[in-house]
């Protein structure tokens, strides 16, 4: 049996999925009795509620999307773990791919793991790195806000560059991950470096995303579509992967090593 999907990783699951359910459920009840409280109407409360599960949807996709991917390297369990609680893409991928380099493992998160001590690094890493924020923003966010509030206040035009770079820096590792990825050359599996595969879903998820954008300053209309445009995006993307690959010989599929 794999222990990527043994019943013991199964069981944790549940039970954490079981402690995030009962938590929503505790302050959701806290929060309608709170509600009577303030002479809010049912109505009003219902609404909220819907609203509120209906611009989740968005971010679920993007969690979908990012168990899909750990899961051919971690299995289905772990991400499905780690996703329930806290994470994303930007942050499971870019931790999972980093712990097994460290250990030498040069296909990283696009092979399967075989190696028992590989799994339980990954995972700890993940966890670790996920657990820290929620430790540290307690103690420091309000001085955080502070310090990022004057800065803002003194000069807004520097603050809001600050913050695109920093978003743009974690696009770009992704970006020359997908152009100049090394594989392990000692394996023959197709798609764990950069190569044709790895460029087309690049330039087709750029291209959905863009093509989405369009449509939405083109057509009013279709605004509501916008916050479904980078989880559509991604799985648009790992369609177009599966049909090259389904599509064209494997002896086509050029992947560069180095």
């Amino acid at each position: 049996m794999d222990f990527k999907s043994s019943p013991f990783m199964y069981a944790v699951g549940i039970i954490i999925v079981l402690f995030v359910l009962a938590q929503s459920v505790f302050f959701l009840v806290r929060a309608v009795k709170r509600g009577k409280e303030l002479g809010i109407s049912s109505e009003k409360m219902k609404n909220t509620a819907l609203q509120s599960a209906l611009f989740s949807i968005a971010p679920a996709l993007s969690i979908v999307a990012t168990v899909i991917v750990l899961s051919g390297a971690l299995g289905v369990v772990l991400p499905w773990i780690r996703l329930t609680v806290i994470g994303a893409i930007q942050y499971e991928t870019s931790s999972a791919q980093s712990a097994l380099n460290a250990m030498g493992n040069a296909a990283g998160i696009s092979a399967a793991i075989t190696d028992p001590e590989q799994f339980t690094t990954v995972a700890w890493v993940m966890t670790v790195g996920s657990v820290m924020p929620l430790v540290i923003l307690p103690f420091v966010l309000k001085k955080l806000q502070k310090g990022i509030g004057k800065a803002m206040g003194k000069n807004k035009v520097w603050a809001d560059i600050m913050s695109a770079a920093a978003f743009i820096g974690i696009i770009i590792a992704f970006v020359g991950r997908a152009i100049l990825g090394t594989g392990d050359k000692s394996l023959s599996t197709i798609g764990d470096g950069a190569g044709v595969l790895s460029v087309t879903g690049l330039l087709s998820s750029v291209g959905f995303m863009l093509l989405f954008s369009f449509l939405v300053k083109k057509f009013p209309k279709l605004k509501k579509i916008e916050s479904f445009a980078m989880p559509l995006s991604m799985f648009l993307g790992m369609g177009m992967v599966l049909l090259v690959n389904y599509v064209f010989p494997a002896q086509y599929l050029i992947e560069w090593r180095y």
